[in-house]
């Protein structure tokens, strides 16, 4: 049928997705090209979340655009198609199609409408069909050891700041036999890390009445996939982290001790204008549980610096919990005034220059703290999972339960390991974003896929 080379910005949920329409476009007989230049169809994977990410999708679409061969075709997929539609092409004069998030499935109906159709002045959008597309499963080949499996899409959070609801709509989760049997089958070819993701994995099962649903999915994939070693849960709601998940989680060592967290910051006040969970002292005491339960359990958040009106009071409140709270590791941004979204319309917006100091400031901070937790692990033995090989450095590149793949660091191992291979090593060395490790049994854990 022809090739494709496929392009995927943003996060982990993306991700996910072009691995299902890479799925749908080699059931239909296409397949993958190495080079821009040598495919037929060319797609972008757009993330529209803050305008960094806008302006790099558009920038990547038009790089396509420019060196795009007659006879090859442009497509614009996910969160900026869904946000923008076709007003995206009036950015990127070279598209040929738009396909949003809710429509992704019918990717090759799109490409061969294209094909069939021939030259076009405008780039033609796919049209909604009305269905609810995130509850159904693609059931693709695994591309590594590591898979990304979305649970639900959209969300019904009101975040201030956040653009997500208006162009992904309400949280809408797959049901349970959906997601069983992408595990099943990513078990099935090897898969050893599981990552499960949402924009909010604590509210799976809302939408359908289950007040805690994922603790309870979580309960099923370990008791009828229990092939998989490790399962990583990336993202959960403050304010939805209950009792029950804390103790499923402490209770089945396939869940790795890991929780990602965002909570956009630290300062009551500033939560409550983002309008997000603000009583802080709930915070600190989710916390507690979470590390009474798991002593070892690593914790992961982001923070939001420079939201409108934040004070540098309350931006040292925000320095302040991070030393009370000690996290593992901290992702921190400057806020982006979105148009359309709440919190464009507040006023005392932050200076630019002041929101990158803070920023800045903030990460300087975090780096003592982050240097400290690692230090902690020194001596500790810790099962890895090699994820490749660094010939620059000489170093295999793993990662421990610690370690989530993409915005987190590696296990640093000074010997020369296969991907896939899951070993035991001895902590050695930290850094703030890094362990050293020296590997401790020969035997495998478990063969690589």
């Amino acid at each position: 049928m022809g090739t494709y080379y496929l392009v995927t910005l943003g996060c982990p949920k993306n991700v996910a997705d072009s691995e299902g329409m890479e799925t749908l476009l080699q059931h239909q007989g296409y397949r993958p090209a190495s080079t821009a230049e040598e495919a037929d169809v060319l797609i972008v994977n757009t993330c529209g979340f803050l305008q960094a990410a806008r302006e790099e999708s558009v920038a990547t679409l038009n790089e396509l655009g420019r060196r795009k061969a007659p006879g090859q075709l442009l497509i614009a997929a996910g969160c900026l198609s869904e946000r923008e539609g076709e007003r995206l092409a009036d950015d990127v004069p070279a598209l040929d199609g738009i396909i949003g998030t809710q429509q992704w499935v019918h990717i090759t109906t799109l490409v061969e409408h294209l094909r069939s159709n021939g030259e076009r002045r405008h780039a033609y959008v796919m049209p909604s069909d009305g269905h609810n597309h995130v509850v159904a499963s693609v059931l693709r080949p695994a591309q590594g050891h590591t898979a990304y499996l979305k649970i639900a899409d959209g969300c019904s959070a009101p975040c201030a700041f956040c653009t997500i609801p208006s162009f992904k709509g309400p949280q809408r989760s797959k049901r349970p036999g959906a997601v069983i049997r992408e595990a099943r089958m990513l078990a099935a070819q090897g898969v050893q890390e599981v990552i499960l993701v949402a924009q909010d994995l604590t509210a799976y099962g809302r939408d359908w009445g289950q007040a805690d649903g994922l603790p309870w999915l979580l309960e099923r994939i370990v008791q009828e996939v229990p092939e998989i070693p490790w399962i990583r849960l990336m993202y959960a709601y403050p304010g939805h982290v209950s009792d029950r998940l804390i103790e499923v989680m402490a209770r089945h060592k396939a869940i790795l001790h890991y929780l990602d967290i965002p909570l956009q910051h630290g300062h009551p006040d500033v939560l409550k204008r983002m309008r997000r969970p603000h009583k802080v002292e709930r915070m600190y005491a989710l916390f507690e549980k979470l590390r009474e339960a798991m002593p070892d359990i690593c914790l992961r958040t982001t923070f939001i610096v420079g939201y409108p009106g934040e004070t540098e009071e309350e931006f040292q409140g925000l320095l302040d919990f991070m030393s009370a709270v000690q996290f593992d590791k901290v992702g921190i941004f400057v806020y982006s005034r979105e148009p359309g979204t709440p919190s464009a319309e507040l006023p005392d917006h932050v200076p630019e220059e002041v929101k990158q100091e803070r920023r800045e400031r903030a990460m300087a901070h975090q780096q003592h703290i982050a240097l400290a937790r690692q230090e902690a692990q020194l001596g500790r033995t810790l099962e890895v999972l090699v994820d490749g090989y660094d010939p620059a450095n000489a170093v295999t590149l793993a990662r421990s339960y610690r370690e989530a793949p993409e915005v987190d660091g590696y296990v640093l191992l000074r010997e020369r390991r296969r991907p896939g291979e899951r070993l035991r090593v001895r902590i050695t060395g930290a850094l703030p974003y890094e362990l050293e490790g020296r590997v401790l049994r020969r035997e495998l854990l478990r063969p690589p896929a």
